[in-house]
């Protein structure tokens, strides 16, 4: 058991901020709105309507359970391990990535995506084809050029049509990405790009991926 819980721990530090009442400090930071300060980042990484509807938790329960379970002493990896376990899920998958960072924010202190090894963003898009398609899209050179084009991928683990690893550019940065059916026709791309250099890599490769992922959606739907 830790000595604070780790949600109570975030609202109260907002709270010292702001002057606002408990109530009021919870509400503002469940809603998931920006902080009074343009220059500071949300503590969560979406509202908690959103992971409930995801994940069937809101962020306080996310929150006590991972308390409980002891993961203020665990790595990144552990925890989304262990997250993943809960949700039958991989590892980097988005919702496994989307609690972990968010714990880790507001119980360590890290900025936004910032990992042990380096800066990571990630990106969501839903598309109107099949999962088959949309895998097809990431994994075959001649597809991927097309709404990918000058960007060197070395592929290092795949299992279709659920996930892909990729090497980037011949560098030390590396891609994951999943793939979830939603329907027969209807499917989603969950992307972790991770071991980016600093935070100013971290916001080119998050705009990066806002416009990719917008033309992986337009070529596929054409």
């Amino acid at each position: 058991m830790t000595e604070q819980r780790s949600f109570k721990r975030l609202v109260r530090a907002r709270m010292d901020k702001t002057g606002e009442s408990y109530t009021a400090a919870r509400a503002t930071i469940l809603k998931g709105a920006d902080e009074p300060d343009p220059g500071e980042k949300r503590p969560l990484i979406v509202p908690d309507t959103s992971i409930r509807e995801r994940t069937g938790r809101g962020w306080e329960e996310w929150f006590d359970i991972l308390d409980e379970w002891g993961a203020a002493d665990r790595s990144h990896r552990d925890i989304a391990k262990w997250v993943a376990s809960q949700l039958s899920i991989e590892p980097l998958g988005w919702n496994a990535q989307a609690i972990t960072g968010s714990y880790e924010r507001a119980r360590r202190g890290r900025e936004v995506g910032q990992m042990p090894d380096g800066f990571r963003v990630t990106a969501t898009k839903t598309v109107a084809v099949p999962v088959e398609r949309l895998y097809e899209a990431f994994v075959d050179p001649i597809e991927r050029k097309r709404w990918l084009p000058d960007i060197e991928l070395s592929e290092r683990t795949a299992t279709p049509p659920k996930s892909a690893r990729f090497d980037w550019n011949g560098g030390p940065s590396r891609l994951h990405v999943t793939f979830d059916a939603k329907d027969p026709q209807k499917s989603t791309a969950s992307l972790n790009h991770e071991r980016l250099a600093d935070a100013a890599e971290r916001d080119r490769m998050k705009a990066f991926w806002r416009e990719r992922t917008a033309d992986l959606k337009k070529e596929l739907e054409r």
